[in-house]
């Protein structure tokens, strides 16, 4: 395919799939001209390096979470509804969370959503300061909750290419961590209620839960700020 048929934005799109499939260490340039039907060099005229491609690739997913209307929500719905979009995107493209730890990601998408984070915890009634403190927190929360899912995608990618079977050594390793487990006495407890396939899983609504309680935690603060002000 001729070089003034690519854009950098079809080039970003056909990277974030290359990514979502092969992961980081997946991505490079002649993969990636191979699955546009072009030349590395015509890739390279539009995009520089790789790094300034994951940077755009990175910038691109994060305009798949939605903003919520803080002029028509709460600040607790809107929280909710924003975390839980992030959480969902970060499922989606498990890459992103190992890139945030080397690359430098920026880029518009990304600031509409810090911007709005603070808005958020602005509008609950935390000072600036404050407000940065609670969408760092509530951040750090959401990229942490993905990186399980995370971790199994690349382990079973790591697993496949080196021609083992992802199941057989996954069942192999629960079973040895099963038997260590039986060995402490809470664990122990779980396993004579759970499937020992479940044991490694979080339970049912782990994020949904965690992020409730985070918001508990910042509504009672903002509660307890404001009946000390006034005493």
């Amino acid at each position: 395919m001729p070089r003034d048929t690519l854009t950098a934005d079809r080039i970003v799109r056909e990277a974030i799939e290359l990514l979502d499939d092969e992961g980081l260490d997946g991505l490079n340039m002649r993969s990636l001209a191979k699955r546009l039907g072009s030349a590395a060099t015509a890739v390279y005229w539009h995009i520089k390096t790789k790094d300034e491609l994951v940077r755009l690739a990175s910038d691109a997913i994060w305009h798949e979470v939605e903003l919520p209307d803080l002029d028509a929500t709460d600040w607790r719905t809107a929280a909710t509804a924003h975390a839980t979009g992030m959480h969902a995107m970060l499922t989606r493209h498990p890459w992103l969370g190992q890139a945030f730890g080397s690359h430098l990601l920026h880029g518009p998408g990304q600031a509409r959503h810090n911007d709005l984070s603070l808005g958020i915890y602005e509008k609950a009634g935390f000072a600036a300061a404050d407000a940065d403190r609670a969408a760092a927190t509530v951040f750090t929360f959401v990229l942490g909750s993905t990186l399980g899912p995370a971790a199994q995608v690349s382990l079973n990618r790591r697993l496949s290419k080196s021609g083992a079977d992802p199941e057989q050594r996954m069942a192999d390793a629960m079973t040895r961590a099963t038997e260590t487990a039986r060995q402490f006495p809470r664990l122990r407890e779980r396993l004579n209620t759970t499937a020992a396939t479940e044991y490694a899983a979080a339970p049912d609504d782990t994020f949904a839960f965690g992020l409730q309680s985070l918001l508990d935690g910042f509504e009672a603060r903002l509660t307890a700020a404001g009946t000390s002000r006034h005493t």
